[in-house]
């Protein structure tokens, strides 16, 4: 809940320090004197809306800091852990800055933040009712976004806007598919033509390098095999060869090594000639063996190259690049291929709609659970808020095309009395029924509230008498379970109170200035009198206040 409120140089305010407690917390005063700036501050620190204007006259900056009691508050802790923004056990501190310029800075336990972070915790801490909500209640959207939240349908709708878009997605390509088969048909055919004279050319580079081998082999085969016969011949097949002549040579130092030591080394060299020259001999000899004149072979290179050449500069890329420009081809041929099918694409569209048909079935199902639920509930407060025999429809309408947020719309149609027939919300005429009826709505959604601290900011405006004091104590009930706040103009109200501050101006020379302070009970029984009366308060009307205090 709701610990402190800090509020320096916000709008009227100079310096004001507020202390919460549990229970039912009422603000009173006169109109002017800064209420609900009380309200605005809370919720700009809470991710509002940051303006220059609500920095005070002559002041540098405005700040508003508020600290929160989060014990067993699950969704709050995981917030703040995810965030990595999680600090003292317990305790949450919110602060905001908003320079005179209108620049503005935020920060969560010390930490600086985004105003998205702000908003996001704040959603999780505080829900604020005020009087623009019951206009508000009059939009379809609204009265959609109230009933989804009170049955907790979140994460179906997120999941029925997720299925909905993928059906978009495969409708909008098939579309796209069908506006350029003939575009695409074309490129299909120059792809296919591509490929088709790439494929028996194309070469990866080993491939290129093995090619232009045999064809420089072939292109000098005779010279290659009259250069190999004249070697053979110099090293070994005549008389006077190197190898018989180094044969010769070795045997001779081998008959005088016994003489002399020192021939030894010479002869181990020769050796290790010999043997190097025998396997160039054995390696000129294989080679020569396999060395012919292939005439036709040769033709069939040189076509073949001269193709290759052809289409490297008609696709202007080198000649061992034409296997990657193969590749591409095929891989786009392929793409076109796959996407291309329109009866594929008009199956995955038809299995789309499906799934988002069979999850917006689920979430209309508990919608017109959900609406049958709160329709009874909101009845049964508008029979306690004096508007007896009045009732809530919710009425769930549908769509002639599925949207996003499923397959209907949901209207709040309302009858004020018996004898009327249910209309529309946004077309009750009475101010005061539609105070009462935007009241009953809210008590019920906030019955579910998954948040600490209800603040209702006037949404009392336009009741009074008996009504106001079913109103009071409704909100009294409420508090049972959660924090709950009330600006309030309505003395019927305030006596059901647990707690009652007075919010009061002040001019200092032409500053003028609010502050705020927490009333005793003979100070409530003053503050009531004032509600109750006139300009002149009298014995009488404190004595009303005082009984009407003392009964709750």
């Amino acid at each position: 809940m709701l610990t402190t409120l800090t509020i320096r140089d916000f709008v009227i305010v100079e310096h004001m320090e507020l202390t919460f407690n549990s229970g039912f917390t009422v603000l009173t005063g006169e109109t002017g004197a800064g209420k609900s700036i009380l309200i605005e501050a809370l919720a700009l620190v809470l991710g509002g809306r940051a303006e220059a204007m609500v920095v005070r006259q002559g002041a540098l900056r405005a700040e508003v800091s508020a600290e929160f009691d989060v014990s067993g508050l699950d969704r709050v802790t995981r917030f703040l852990e995810q965030e990595a923004l999680a600090e003292e056990v317990g305790v949450c501190g919110v602060r905001r800055l908003i320079e005179a310029g209108g620049r503005s800075r935020g920060f969560i336990n010390g930490t600086p933040v985004t105003v998205t972070q702000l908003r996001e915790l704040g959603e999780l801490l505080v829900h604020i009712h005020g009087q623009h909500q019951s206009q508000a209640l009059g939009r379809t959207v609204a009265q959609r976004e109230l009933i989804d939240g009170y049955a907790s349908h979140q994460a179906m709708v997120v999941r029925v806007g997720e299925c909905f878009h993928q059906w978009q997605k495969s409708r909008q390509l098939r579309q796209k598919l069908e506006g350029n088969a003939a575009a695409l048909q074309a490129e299909r055919d120059r792809l296919e033509w591509q490929v088709n004279e790439l494929t028996p050319l194309a070469m990866d580079p080993a491939q290129w390098l093995q090619f232009n081998a045999e064809h420089s082999r072939l292109s000098h085969a005779a010279s290659l095999i009259e250069l190999s016969a004249q070697t053979m011949d110099q090293l070994a097949d005549t008389e006077l060869a190197s190898l018989p002549q180094l044969n010769g040579v070795i045997s001779r130092i081998k008959n005088f090594a016994d003489f002399d030591p020192e021939l030894k080394a010479v002869l181990a060299e020769l050796e290790s000639a010999q043997v190097q020259l025998q396997e160039a001999v054995y390696s000129l000899r294989h080679y020569q063996q396999k060395l012919e004149l292939d005439p036709q072979r040769l033709r069939e290179l040189e076509e073949r190259l001269q193709s290759i050449h052809l289409a490297a500069r008609k696709f202007r890329v080198d000649p061992d690049a034409l296997a990657q420009s193969l590749a591409q081809a095929q891989g786009r041929l392929m793409e076109l291929t796959q996407g291309g099918d329109i009866e594929a694409l008009k199956e995955a569209e038809a299995k789309a709609l499906e799934l988002y048909r069979s999850q917006a079935r689920k979430l209309s199902l508990s919608r017109t659970k959900a609406a049958r639920e709160f329709s009874e509930k909101v009845t049964q407060a508008m029979q306690e808020l004096a508007m007896s025999g009045g009732r809530l429809e919710v009425s769930l309408l549908p769509l002639d095309e599925p949207a996003a947020h499923g397959m209907e719309n949901i209207e709040f149609l309302v009858s004020a009395h018996k004898a009327l027939p249910p209309q529309p919300l946004a077309k009750v005429a009475s101010g005061g029924e539609l105070s009462r009826i935007s009241l009953a709505i809210q008590t019920i959604a906030s019955e579910l509230a998954q948040v600490p601290t209800l603040l209702f900011d006037e949404v009392d405006a336009g009741i009074g008498g008996r009504v106001a004091e079913i109103v009071g104590q409704r909100l009294k009930s409420l508090a049972g379970r959660f924090q709950v706040m009330c600006i309030t103009h309505l003395p019927q109200v305030a006596a059901c109170a647990h707690q009652q501050w007075q919010v009061a101006k002040s001019v200092s020379g032409t500053a003028l200035t609010s502050r705020v302070l927490v009333l005793t009970h003979e100070q409530r029984i003053e503050e009531l009198a004032r509600m109750l009366g006139g300009v002149k308060i009298t014995q009488t009307t404190r004595r009303h206040a005082a009984e009407m205090l003392d009964s709750q």
